[in-house]
């Protein structure tokens, strides 16, 4: 995995833009979102964005040192639980939601069913159901502080997603590697100008603001428990990144994916329960 490090040096204020963060990526058309109020919030965002980056406590650096979030290794070291809960979810593979199942806007990048998810958490809704089914896992990313959104992120073989930017730099993303099939030079991330190589029980902390993408080219499913947490920040960001991710829950894009997930659920534990309630003999 190649480490990063903190970058504690603050960007040139003048630059309206911060550097390599940009709304755009090349190729990929935005989703349409004609609402006012989300051009309003949208307007709020990009000027958040640079904010955010201004007053990074951190710096900016595409890759983080893991060392410098000392819980990272408390997280690391339920790895075991948590891969257990993992091989569970496993079982019924076939019927977790595909990312863009849920959040729609994800079909600008991924239109197959090469990348699944399960969500214990998005935005700060939680998953009841799949927490109770992941107590482990969900009791392990408890010491993260500013947890906003957990899944299980299920690469299938040959899965490549495209170079693409995240929505909003207020922040941060971990990937825990679960399961990362051999040879490793066949699958990794590139953030930025790095490219980081995925191993099991291992922390990987990128800024997902930044152009990245990712690939699977191997013959086997690649799974990482995929964490976005607050950004540390520095007032007046700090309270402005508070305040935009307590408004995001109620944008349409965020309210859309919220109700989707719960069709899902509902589904996905209805179907469940009616095997569990089957006779043995049919079951048999």
């Amino acid at each position: 995995m190649t480490d990063g490090t903190a970058d504690t040096t603050l960007p040139d204020t003048s630059d309206p833009k911060p550097e390599g963060q940009s709304f755009g990526t090349s190729g990929i058309a935005p989703m349409d979102r004609p609402s006012a109020v989300t051009r309003f919030f949208m307007g709020i965002v990009a000027w958040a964005e640079r904010l955010n980056f201004k007053y990074a406590i951190l710096g900016n650096p595409p890759v983080y040192d893991t060392a410098t979030f000392p819980w990272a290794a408390e997280v690391e070291k339920a790895w075991p639980e948590i891969r257990s809960e993992l091989d569970r979810v496993l079982v019924r593979q076939s019927e977790l939601p595909t990312f863009q199942d849920i959040s729609t806007d994800v079909k600008t990048i991924s239109t197959d069913s090469g990348w699944k998810t399960f969500f214990l958490v998005g935005f700060g809704v939680k998953s009841e159901q799949n927490i109770a089914a992941c107590p482990e896992t969900w009791q392990a990313i408890q010491a993260i502080p500013g947890l906003k959104t957990a899944m299980f992120s299920i690469f299938e073989p040959g899965k490549h997603l495209p170079a693409h930017r995240g929505p909003y730099n207020g922040v941060l993303r971990l990937h825990l590697g679960m399961i990362v099939p051999e040879p490793a030079n066949k699958l990794a991330i590139r953030v930025k100008d790095q490219i980081c190589h995925w191993q099991e029980g291992k922390a990987l902390i990128f800024d997902d603001a930044y152009e990245h993408e990712a690939w699977n080219h191997s013959e086997k499913t690649r799974v990482v428990l995929f964490v976005d947490f607050v950004k540390p920040l520095r007032f007046p960001a700090r309270f402005v990144n508070w305040a935009l991710m307590n408004l995001a829950v109620f944008t349409p894009f965020i309210r859309e994916g919220l109700d989707n997930h719960k069709a899902w659920e509902k589904k996905f534990y209805a179907q469940a329960e009616a095997f569990r309630n089957r006779p043995q003999a049919q079951k048999d």
